[in-house]
Formats: structure tokens, C-alpha cells, sequence
């Protein structure tokens, strides 16, 4: 195991650790590839892809959000309702158009897609 692994772009945290090809700070929960290690590519790469919501407004890491329509959530008879704040988002490359990763309260862990929320 290398142990002098780079600290994190973000945050400036010493405590890394490589998990598979990402290196992670658990500090502030920042992921990146070690090729992407200094500040300037990470922010290259992170300007190419923009994520917006239902009203046209940049999602980042972080914000707090709004679902505007009612959820239909397999295995739960009720969904998650239009107006429930979700807070702490990530943004992912998820499957099929899901690209929020995020806790719902009540529901837990879930993945989410941006025209389905507006930022709170």
C-alpha cells in the first residue's frame, strides 16, 4: 500500500485512503481518481458535466433540495410526497438518468433524478 497518498483536493484533509481506483477523504466525503489528484484537473472535469433541476438551476454537492412531484417508491405505500426536503445531495453518474445519491427521510438511502427536484 502507498503511503504517501495525496490530500484531498477539496478540503486539504491528510487522511485519504484508496478505495479500488478512487482515492476518498473522509473528512469531507470528496471522491476523486488519482490522475485528477491537484486542484486544477478536478476542477476541469467537474465544469464539464453541469447538472441542473426542474426549474433550470446548478445542483452541486451539498445543496439542499425540493422534490416537486409525488414519488412512487417500490415497496412503500405512500411515495414520498411533492415538498419534501431532501438535504446533503451527491451528484452521481447514475443509471437510467438518476444523477442525485442522497438519504430520504423515512426511506433511507436512494438514488433520485434531477427533473424531479428543484434546489431548496
Amino acid at each position: 500500500m502507498n503511503e504517501t497518498l495525496p490530500p484531498c483536493p477539496q478540503c486539504s484533509g491528510a487522511y485519504t485512503y484508496e478505495m479500488g481506483a478512487l482515492l476518498v477523504c473522509p473528512e469531507c466525503g470528496h471522491e476523486w481518481t488519482a490522475g485528477a489528484a491537484d486542484p486544477a484537473a478536478g476542477d476541469a472535469s467537474a465544469g464539464e458535466r453541469v447538472v441542473k433541476d426542474a426549474v433550470g438551476n446548478v445542483l452541486a454537492d451539498g445543496d439542499t433540495v425540493t422534490v416537486v412531484r409525488t414519488l412512487k417508491v417500490k415497496g412503500s405505500p405512500s411515495g414520498i410526497k411533492a415538498g419534501t426536503k431532501v438535504r446533503n445531495i451527491r451528484l452521481v453518474d447514475g443509471v437510467d438518468g438518476h444523477d442525485i445519491d442522497c438519504k430520504v427521510d423515512g426511506f433511507g438511502p436512494m438514488q433520485l433524478k434531477s427533473s424531479v427536484v428543484k434546489k431548496a
